[in-house]
């Protein structure tokens, strides 16, 4: 298989690097050359380490699979203003590039929400159409999730973007019934597949999203 996506989150602290992680686990184990790609850390760089640590390749450079970080743990454009830089969307295209050319599966992960800001009149969604990925997308099992599913999942289509399915991840141990239902409430209102429904310590993978 060849084929890259982008892991995006309608909210920040949703799962997504949990997800991404999973699936490159699931993705190694099966034999198949991936790697993850974290394009802008703000605060540190634990998630790409930690996507670093799922195909286990400690030697891979940090900056290949991570080439903006700020320190500042705040949204991108304003991290990047208080550090006096600037974030250059055709920098990040140009390093996914080159993971792009030596794996078979790259696995591109947004900072926080889908429109988080980037930089002046420039969102996480404009580098999400620069690299022109299809989109999996990740949100907490919680009460309200059909709601923000459905309203970040109209913005990818109108990006121009798919939305390949959603992946609802449940940080608790017990379901409520919101965690319950959500899945079919997703599919009903938004004609999404949910590709995967998660409690607390599952792992999604690959090969349960039919991708």
């Amino acid at each position: 298989m060849k084929q890259h996506y982008f892991i995006a989150g309608t909210d920040a602290a949703v799962g997504k690097t949990y997800v991404t992680c999973a699936l490159l686990r699931s993705l190694c184990a099966a034999g198949v050359n991936a790697v993850g790609f974290k394009p802008i850390a703000c605060g540190d760089r634990a998630e790409a380490r930690n996507m670093r640590d799922a195909i286990a390749a400690p030697t891979l450079n940090l900056e290949s699979i991570n080439p903006v970080y700020l320190r500042t743990g705040t949204d991108p454009q304003m991290a990047a203003s208080l550090e006096r830089k600037e974030i250059d969307v055709n920098e990040i295209c140009a390093a996914w590039q080159q993971l792009a050319q030596q794996y078979d599966v790259v696995l591109t992960e947004g900072v926080y929400g889908w429109l988080t800001p980037v930089a002046a009149g420039v969102t996480m969604a404009d580098v999400a159409v620069k690299l022109n990925l299809p989109v999996i997308l990740v949100t907490e099992n919680r009460k309200g999730a059909a709601g923000v599913v459905a309203l970040t999942a109209k913005s990818i289509e109108q990006s121009g973007l798919k939305c390949v399915g959603v992946i609802l991840n449940h940080p608790g141990e017990e379901w409520d019934t919101a965690a319950v239902t959500n899945a079919d409430l997703i599919e009903r209102t938004t004609g999404l597949p949910v590709l995967a429904s998660l409690i607390h310590g599952d792992e999604p993978e690959w090969d349960m999203l039919a991708l």
